[in-house]
């Protein structure tokens, strides 16, 4: 069955769910779905209530990922499986059986808004690559000032291919608009990633593994600047966006990467003389990192600085501000330090920085992103 809203022209491909829900006779399927298509949801529970004799439980609070999983307290509500949707499955365990539910946009829009930034951008990934990287030694203010550079900050290309990428519900449109971006004159490459990415030219806002160094630029298909930003904080790279919702395109501009760049800067200057720290470990099943935790634990006490470790399954301002700490540093979701960083009164750190803050990274390696693997 596939389930079309016309409202937002999604699609929702429930067959192999219904298949599973009849099979195994489920009487009790727990849905769970993300942010931005919650307004269907009560229309999906009907739709697979009439057709199966299951009775859905929506998981209403909220979910980010694929990675932010039900787990233990539905199983202990008696729920049997867990039908998620919108996201794909990745290389984690949360305990209960979950079918991952496809979602697709039949959003088609023409690539002609998005080529003069192409354009551009492959103008400053050639001119990049024409530029041999400096070997001499530089000085400390020049070190910081390439840590804060938006695009190109660590080192030369070896190659300014177009690497084109999307969010998943429209990764369907992938390799029809890699053709189409050839026939416009860019050699186009789609990345493939790691194992917690499931398909070609899939970006996850903690994980851009499929990154190469021939790729001198990108063009996302999708919608927001979540994706983008990651990408390119991740990479040091120019991006364009193509919005099937709208068939609007626009950059991501390097002003906005620089001032959040500058922004973590500031953070981690604040911190310089931080003698105590509170390491939020995540409990989502998809966002534990305990080892990394225990080694910022580690990294601390070599410093002759305090860590205390705090496991929470959501992280906001309310639930650590009042700790009589002095920085915090996030090993849950890597986005919740980036994006979020404005609502704490404290220092939210990335592992990364706190490495900076310790003197075990180097401003002159550039700024790198806190990645999931």
């Amino acid at each position: 069955m596939v389930i079309r809203l016309d409202m937002n022209r999604h699609e929702f491909e429930l067959d192999d769910l219904i298949k599973r829900i009849k099979e195994n006779d489920n009487r009790l399927v727990a849905l769970q779905v993300p942010e931005g298509l919650k307004m269907q949801a009560l229309e999906m529970m009907d739709a697979i209530e009439e057709d199966t004799s299951a009775r859905i439980i929506l998981a209403a609070d909220p979910c980010y990922g694929a990675c932010d999983l039900v787990h233990d307290k539905m199983q202990r509500m008696g729920v049997e499986l867990v039908a998620h949707m919108g996201h794909s499955q990745m290389n984690i365990d949360s305990g209960m059986p979950t079918e991952f539910i496809n979602v697709t946009y039949d959003g088609d829009p023409a690539i002609d808004p998005v080529l003069p930034i192409l354009s551009m951008h492959r103008e400053i990934a050639e001119r990049r690559l024409s530029e041999a990287s400096s070997k001499g030694e530089i000085s400390e203010e020049e070190a910081q000032e390439r840590f804060m550079d938006a695009v190109g900050r660590v080192s030369p290309l070896k190659g300014a291919k177009l690497g084109l990428v999307g969010s998943i519900q429209h990764l369907h449109l992938i390799f029809d608009y890699k053709e189409r971006l050839e026939s416009a004159g860019f050699e186009v490459e789609v990345p493939v990633g790691g194992a917690r990415l499931s398909f070609p030219g899939q970006v996850l806002g903690c994980n851009y593994s499929g990154d190469r160094d021939d790729i001198g630029h990108y063009l996302f298909l999708g919608s927001g600047d979540f994706h983008p930003i990651g990408l390119v904080l991740h990479t040091g790279k120019p991006l364009a966006m193509l919005d099937p919702y709208t068939g609007g395109a626009e950059e991501m501009s390097f002003k906005r990467i620089e001032g959040i760049l500058r922004q973590r800067f500031g953070l981690i200057m604040s911190c310089d003389e931080a003698e105590t720290f509170g390491i939020l470990i995540g409990e989502k099943p998809g966002q534990m990192r305990r080892n990394l935790a225990l080694r910022m634990k580690r990294k601390l006490e070599k410093h002759g600085r305090k860590g205390y470790l705090m496991a929470l399954e959501h992280v906001g301002p309310e639930l650590i501000d009042f700790y009589p700490v002095d920085a915090f540093v996030n090993t849950a979701c890597p986005r919740i330090a980036i994006d979020d960083s404005v609502r704490y009164a404290k220092p939210l750190l990335t592992p990364f920085e706190l490495e900076v803050v310790l003197g075990d990274k180097k401003w002159e390696t550039g700024y790198k992103f806190d990645e999931i693997p």
